[in-house]
């Protein structure tokens, strides 16, 4: 089965979840509406199911490999990263000022879910280089940025992050590589960094490192981290490349999925230091982190999304071809295709739902992050930046908890046949199981969302977006449609839900902690469900009001209004469960004698 690229969903988010055409009035943006994201959409489609995604099996079954410390990719990668880097695409919602194309974050997450969609391995490679340039823009000397900006930008060069250690994984105050200062204003960094994405590979000349250290007497914990850029190869000032760096790649891991991925254990100043430049200030490195971290925490969000998709569409496939039983309204009287079964029906409108579901989610995120940024008004800027920040922790965590949800059921409608590699169903859920683990674990997503975004305001913000939603439920009710009634009914129930469940959580994080952070995942898991119910029930507004509309036409509006009452009567209603667990069931969470586990 082929990929194929989902643009009318996209599109219709873009102009009714994210109103593009209100982008494209903010500055920097005017050239960036609905039909200049029709033109990009189609043309990163084309590229990304003629090359990329009849790359996605390949490398699984012939993954990278290591050898004699270098790394060698699947063939084909090589070449179609080639042909990424020449068709602009690294440089997409990059600042024109560095070489890039300048377009919205709205266009730019479409065309990052296509990519990782076609091929989740092949993906990673930009998604960790767009954590760099961003990072190097935000924070960088006009000397750096003008050394690698132009490169990265370009696709000529890639970027990774180097945080985790063997003895420090998410807790980053255990960092224990080094920095020692010198005469010429370059470190000799040292040290051994684990997990780094494509941290070694053969698709491009020059790789970036950033990289976590302590300059030699900073202070202990995460305050004394400073940020390194430290090239594979030496860059000299006329941006030509020089000598090999003392960075080694000394093995690559093994893993269950994104096999095509080289995941790296990168040895740095084994020959004496590895020559690093110091990226802002000293000790401030975590901060600089922050922003490669959470550009890549929403990408990640993408790519649960992004594998979501790819199973539900070979599912579809297989269940029109397989043939199995007879209907049990016995409409025929042989055996049929098994789409025609009640329960695999269930199964693949769960599918599409959740992924419909986190796609407008993520959509209305990426509209508030190119508002906070280029917004006109400063309090219009101010609202959506502190939008975005409540959302990261929802699209990361909830798509990718998601996206191993949609992929087992991706599985389990091929049944048997499921289970064999060879039918590929297999590989999509393996490849989604990384997802709720790097760039911070969904318990991760939790505490930030609990501590920072939840209890540090006494829950002002969650509870301003109960208000948000509250109107949206009054909208649905003046529609009058039995479909906008459900949604209006059970998008309330999961409001008032959420409203409880918030309200719990600030007064609990520091008076009880225990019992509020033993409830931190459902929380999470509530929330999502109910800002991706959000966005559905506004998805139903829209097609209330666009019957014959030219652009997307009756067949797709009505499967968007089947898919919007599907998450109103299956997904939203899980809502106040999740608010029991987490407002009742703390006791029996932290009740277990330690020894008795």
């Amino acid at each position: 089965m082929t990929y194929k690229a989902p643009t009318q969903d996209m599109l219709f988010n873009m102009r009714h979840v994210a109103d593009i055409d209100a982008i494209a009035r903010m500055p920097e943006f005017e050239d960036a509406g609905f039909e200049t994201a029709q033109a990009v959409l189609d043309e990163c489609a084309k590229f990304n199911e003629g090359v990329v995604a009849p790359l996605n099996w390949i490398g699984d079954q012939q993954p990278s490999h290591w050898d004699n410390f270098a790394v060698k990719t699947t063939p084909g990668f090589k070449e179609a990263f080639a042909q990424y880097g020449q068709g602009g695409w690294q440089g997409l919602q990059h600042p024109v000022a560095y070489g890039g194309q300048g377009l919205p974050k709205v266009i730019g997450a479409a065309c990052g879910e296509m990519l990782n969609a076609a091929n989740l391995s092949f993906a990673l490679c930009p998604l960790l280089t767009d954590g760099a340039i961003e990072a190097l823009i935000t924070a960088a000397s006009d000397d750096l940025k003008e050394r690698y900006l132009a490169k990265l930008i370009s696709g000529e060069w890639t970027g990774t992050m180097n945080l985790t250690e063997p003895q420090a994984g998410s807790d980053l105050s255990l960092v224990r590589s080094k920095a020692i200062p010198q005469a010429d204003g370059t470190y000799l960094i040292s040290g051994t960094k684990i997990y780094i994405t494509y941290g070694e590979h053969d698709m491009a000349e020059n790789i970036i490192h950033l990289v976590l250290a302590r300059v030699e007497g900073a202070p202990e914990g995460v305050k004394g981290i400073s940020l390194f850029v430290v090239p594979k190869v030496l860059v000299q000032a006329d941006g030509s490349l020089g000598a090999r760096n003392d960075v080694t790649c000394v093995s690559i891991e093994h893993k269950l999925g994104i096999k095509a991925s080289p995941t790296a254990v990168l040895q740095f100043g084994d020959a004496g230091g590895a020559t690093g430049y110091l990226v802002g200030q000293e000790n401030r490195g975590l901060e600089y982190m922050f922003i490669m971290m959470n550009a890549a925490r929403y990408a990640v969000g993408v790519q649960g999304i992004a594998i979501a998709d790819r199973a539900y569409q070979k599912a579809v496939s297989y269940a029109r071809d397989r043939v199995q039983s007879r209907p049990v309204d016995g409409s025929m009287n042989q055996s049929a295709p098994i789409i025609h079964h009640p329960d695999v029906k269930r199964m693949l409108m769960t599918m599409r739902a959740y992924t419909e579901g986190c796609r407008a989610l993520a959509t209305a995120a990426a509209a508030a992050f190119d508002a906070a940024h280029h917004h006109t008004d400063a309090e219009t800027r101010q609202a959506n930046k502190a939008f975005y920040e409540f959302m990261v922790p929802l699209v990361k965590g909830f798509s990718t908890e998601m996206s191993l949800e949609v992929t087992s059921l991706g599985v389990q409608v091929h049944g048997g046949m499921g289970f064999i590699e060879e039918t590929g169903a297999a590989q999509y859920y393996r490849d989604a199981k990384i997802l709720t683990i790097y760039e911070g674990t969904t318990a991760i997503q939790a505490n930030d969302l609990v501590g920072r975004k939840t209890a540090r305001d006494g829950a002002t913000q969650a509870l301003a977006l109960a208000e948000q939603i509250a109107r949206t439920e009054a909208d649905l009710m003046a529609v009058g449609s039995d479909d906008a009634q459900a949604m209006a009914s059970s998008l309330k129930a999961a409001r008032e839900a959420f409203q409880s469940a918030a309200q719990f959580i600030a007064a609990n994080a520091s008076a009880n902690p225990n019992a509020a952070f033993a409830g931190s995942v459902p929380y999470l898991m509530l929330t999502g469900n109910v800002m991706a119910g959000w966005q559905m029930a506004r998805a139903l507004l829209a097609v209330e009001g666009l019957s014959g509309d030219e652009v997307f036409g009756d067949a797709f509006l009505q499967a968007k209004r089947v898919t919007c009452r599907f998450y109103a009567d299956h997904i939203l209603t899980k809502v106040p469960g999740l608010r029991d667990s987490i407002v009742q069931g703390a006791d029996s969470v932290n009740a277990m004698a330690l020894e008795a586990f």
